[in-house]
């Protein structure tokens, strides 16, 4: 699989400097981290859920999660249980299907160990599981269960604890919470593949939810926690892991309504831009600030409630030409010693000690989400997953 895979050959050419790179569910850790992107959640209960991945993978998405949790109610877990091991049947019945890395939510420790055994030869098509309300007392049994579970299987299984629970949120315990995940996450470092944010579960303890104007961010409690959660766990220096960014609740894209006039327009081309501008920032405006500041803050993809919200996340994490380029000038060998020197694009400076860090994570999600052309932007790349 790769992104922006759904798109022709000649467009994707068309489109960037340097594609994005293919990638499958054996590939390193440090790529599949990063390659996440738009990780689209379903509820474990959908009665043709094998047909919804297939479609899915097919329309660009590269990871799912199947949920087992808070998507469904108390009563339907046993049946979301059996409905997830015939569909992961049906699924391996389907040689040559594209489909995304796929995982499951949980509620409890003993479902992993118990869903690996029932799924029999399908594991091979699972990608590990989502941990709920993760705190390093009651994360550590389900890390351990996923030890347990991979061994037994012989299949290599990632965790993606979810940091939600209350004592995270409140000033008093925070610290003490953050130090205790790090702990537990760092013992099993190498199946962590990445941490997701809670922000729903954040904003409830308040009776807060945010509009579909505002972001995450605007959420003063909510965003001092994003905060402590990159201080703490997101560092560039070897200790860090990859942080997701927070749900967009709303979908109120229309996609009918814009998607003939991103193919085509009867207006000039000058004025055919300026309206596909007006019609996608009306449409996206919060989920886009949304993603310029997840990006901003040290967050790399995002969990999605709704397809529509796929692919602008996945044109905001394309890397720019521009970045690229400053990118490979900090990096390069001479360049060992610091110093300080002048963008190629003559317009910032580029010192090369300070933003190393930030050079090496540009090159990693330009492996993951490719490099676009000097003349290319998001409106372009989103115009032409949509004309797909």
């Amino acid at each position: 699989m790769r992104h922006f895979g759904q798109i022709a050959p000649a467009v994707r050419k068309r489109l960037f400097y340097r594609e994005p790179v293919e990638f499958t569910p054996d590939s390193p850790a440090r790529l599949l981290s990063a390659a996440l992107g738009a990780t689209l959640y379903s509820p474990a209960t959908r009665p043709r859920l094998a047909d919804d991945v297939v479609k899915q993978g097919g329309r660009g998405v590269v990871s799912m999660v199947l949920c087992l949790e808070d998507s469904i109610g108390d009563a339907d877990v046993t049946a979301g249980e059996e409905n997830l091991v015939r569909q992961f049947a049906d699924l391996a019945g389907r040689p040559g299907a594209e489909l995304p890395l796929l995982f499951i939510r949980v509620r409890t420790p003993g479902q992993i160990p118990d869903l690996v055994r029932r799924l029999g030869p399908a594991v091979s098509l699972l990608s590990g599981f989502v941990l709920p309300k993760f705190t390093a007392e009651r994360g550590l049994p389900f890390l351990e269960a996923l030890t347990t579970a991979e061994a037994e299987s012989g299949r290599r299984l990632f965790a993606m604890p979810v940091l939600e629970s209350p004592e995270l949120l409140y000033r008093e315990s925070r610290v003490e919470t953050l130090e205790g995940i790090f702990r537990a996450v760092d013992k099993y470092r190498e199946r962590v593949l990445a941490l997701r944010l809670g922000v729903t579960d954040f904003c409830s303890s308040y009776g807060l939810r945010r509009g579909p104007d505002m972001t995450a961010y605007d959420i003063q409690v909510v965003a001092s926690v994003i905060s402590d959660v990159v201080n703490m766990l997101a560092r560039a220096d070897g200790t860090g892991f990859t942080v997701t960014g927070p749900v967009w609740e709303y979908f109120r894209v229309q996609e009918r309504m814009f998607k003939p006039l991103l193919r085509q327009s009867p207006f000039h081309e000058v004025k055919a831009v300026a309206l596909r501008e007006k019609l996608i920032e009306h449409a996206m405006d919060g989920l886009l600030r949304e993603i310029s500041l997840d990006r901003a803050n040290g967050l790399l993809g995002k969990t999605c409630i709704h397809p529509s919200h796929v692919l602008p996340v996945h044109a905001l994490s394309v890397v720019s030409h521009e970045e690229f380029s400053d990118a490979q000038d900090i990096l390069r060998p001479e360049r060992g010693g610091g110093g300080v020197l002048r963008s190629a694009y003559t317009n910032k400076m580029n010192e090369v000690k300070p933003h190393r860090a930030w050079a090496e994570r540009t090159l990693l999600r330009a492996e993951a989400f490719g490099v676009a052309n000097e003349d290319i932007g998001f409106v372009e790349l989103l115009a032409a997953g949509l004309a797909e």
